[in-house]
């Protein structure tokens, strides 16, 4: 399993609508592409499960075309991508199999490897596991999650090839994650495909191929940020000691450590973030990075409700801009915090249908919460950017820990986890923002969870749209009286991690159609089943 960080919880930075259907399949067709060895000229994309079923109301058409030109899941070219391959001469074309079983739609890969690379073919399944997918004997399957640096080698299959390629990566200070081989059969060709803990060199790649086995040698880099500054680190075993000694598995040893060292939740979080990078040999860039997630939240929030953004899904638009009008006419019910919090957050699910940039916190569908939060308090009372950052590293402690002990996905814990997690790791920030304890950011985001659990995941006709929006807005409200509750110094009687369990609990309890199925709940109301195209 990926060791999670930052960049996991307050992210990717990304173009919407969908933290697994749209930046999920990009990754997808994007490893597709590193396997290459040439420009692909022809992409066939075979579809299976809820990649099938949300192919355009998702983008996950134009975002798998885009991971085959090379686009990052920030790059708001994925929303030209179709223009962008044929102006590349990229032919491109989706196949829709039948369904399968699959555990929950997480995506991950199956692509078939040619010779040549003059034709593609890219198996898009939504599931947990990477399976085998059956295709014609010139091709070969190999399976890779793309959490972590992947090295695929084409080889024969002989006595010794195996061990050369763990001695060449070793020699370079790589360690080995995982490893996986194919053969086609004794003799002949077989591929290993080895995931990393450490970005594999130039010097690693030339190694491994100096051998008269090898025939090939592709590197695919991981989810890891491009742009992040390697560095050497002189006692390798020092800084996995220190790493250990800070990763956090529960809630109760995070605030263990915030009492014994006087440390704030966002300390704590961005101590362990640091440990986390000098472990893998990268430069600490947290600070750089909640700079820039905060400016793309900021951008996220505010366009809308200057300009209406109409969805892909058509089912919202101009919602923020009506939040503000009644602001401007002094007819709104709440007081300045909450309504800026809820037209923020609404603002955000605009844009992340629209297809533009934003920060999935922890998920693109519940990714309006956390920004309507900071970003009201900001306002009304002052906060700078500073601040905000804190307050997000905080939000990640709690997110790391939902993450890490359960689940923030909506198709295995329904909208709770999503939602509610945001939700509660709002509540944490605001409560760090003003003054509170570790304890008490703790109490708040236990509060948020509780009063979110149960939340099921029925978004109308699949789509990240409705009653997604309006649920980011009550996300926000419960995650400010969470907040509010806690400062005041009431508690829980239910502890961070209980809460957390019982959380997982109901949500593997939920039936399969309040899972982001759209076959339950809200979605398959009559009136909603007209915006649905299986059902029409």
């Amino acid at each position: 399993m990926k060791t999670l960080g930052l960049t996991d919880v307050i992210g990717p930075i990304m173009v919407g609508p969908s933290s697994s259907h749209t930046a999920g399949a990009l990754r997808i067709a994007y490893m597709a592409r590193r396997l290459c060895l040439a420009e692909p000229k022809t992409v066939e994309f075979r579809l299976l499960g809820s990649f099938a079923h949300t192919l355009t109301g998702h983008g996950t058409d134009k975002a798998l075309v885009a991971g085959m030109l090379g686009l990052a899941t920030d790059d708001l070219r994925i929303r030209d991508s179709f223009d962008l391959a044929r102006e590349a001469g990229l032919a491109f074309s989706f196949v829709t199999l039948p369904d399968a079983e699959y555990d929950h739609p997480t995506p991950s890969t199956s692509a078939s490897w040619t010779p040549r690379a003059t034709r593609w073919m890219c198996a898009a399944r939504a599931s947990a596991a990477a399976r085998p997918h059956p295709q014609e004997s010139t091709t070969s399957t190999c399976a890779s999650t793309g959490e972590s640096a992947s090295i695929v080698v084409r080889q024969r299959d002989e006595k010794g090839v195996l061990a050369h390629i763990a001695q060449s990566i070793s020699d370079e200070g790589v360690n080995i994650a995982t490893t996986r081989m194919y053969r086609e059969r004794k003799g002949d060709t077989a591929y290993t495909v080895l995931e990393t803990d450490q970005a594999v060199g130039a010097e690693a790649k030339a190694a491994i191929e100096d051998h008269p086995a090898i025939y090939d040698v592709r590197i695919i880099p991981g989810d890891a940020r491009a742009d992040v500054e390697r560095v050497a680190v002189p006692d390798v075993a020092a800084a996995l000691q220190r790493f250990a000694e800070l990763d956090f598995g529960n809630g109760a040893a995070l605030l263990a450590y915030c009492e014994e060292h006087g440390a704030t939740l966002s300390e704590a979080f961005l101590a362990r973030e640091a440990a986390l990078a000098a472990s893998l040999g990268y430069a600490d860039g947290a600070a750089a990075y909640l700079r820039e997630a905060l400016a793309v939240m900021r951008c996220a929030a505010r366009r809308p409700i200057d300009e209406a953004l109409p969805s892909m899904g058509g089912l919202i638009g101009g919602e923020a801009r009506k939040l503000a009008d009644l602001h401007e006419r002094g007819g709104e019910l709440c007081d300045d915090q909450l309504s800026c919090a809820i037209a923020y957050a609404m603002a955000v699910l605009e844009t992340n249908a629209s297809m533009g940039r934003i920060v999935a916190a922890p998920t693109a569908g519940s990714a309006g919460v956390l920004p309507g939060v900071l970003l009201a308090l900001q306002r009304t009372r002052g906060y700078g950017d500073d601040d905000l950052a804190h307050g997000l590293a905080a939000a990640a402690a709690i997110g790391y820990l939902i993450t890490r002990n359960a689940t923030v996905s909506g198709a295995e814990g329904g909208c709770q986890a999503e939602v509610g997690s945001a939700a509660a790791m709002a509540a944490a920030a605001s409560v760090e923002l003003m003054g509170g304890t570790p304890a008490q950011c703790f109490a708040a985001a236990s509060n948020a969870l509780t009063n979110m659990m149960g939340l099921v995941c029925d978004p109308i006709a699949g789509l990240v749209e409705e009653p997604c929006q309006k649920r980011n807005a009550a996300g926000a409200a419960v995650a400010l009286v969470s907040a509010q509750i806690a400062l005041a110094g009431i508690g829980n009687l239910v502890d961070f991690d209980q809460t957390v369990e019982a959380m997982r609990k109901v949500g593997r309890s939920l039936p399969f159609e309040l899972r982001e199925s759209a076959l339950g709940g809200i979605a398959a109301a009559p009136t909603a089943c007209a915006y649905c195209p299986d059902c029409a």
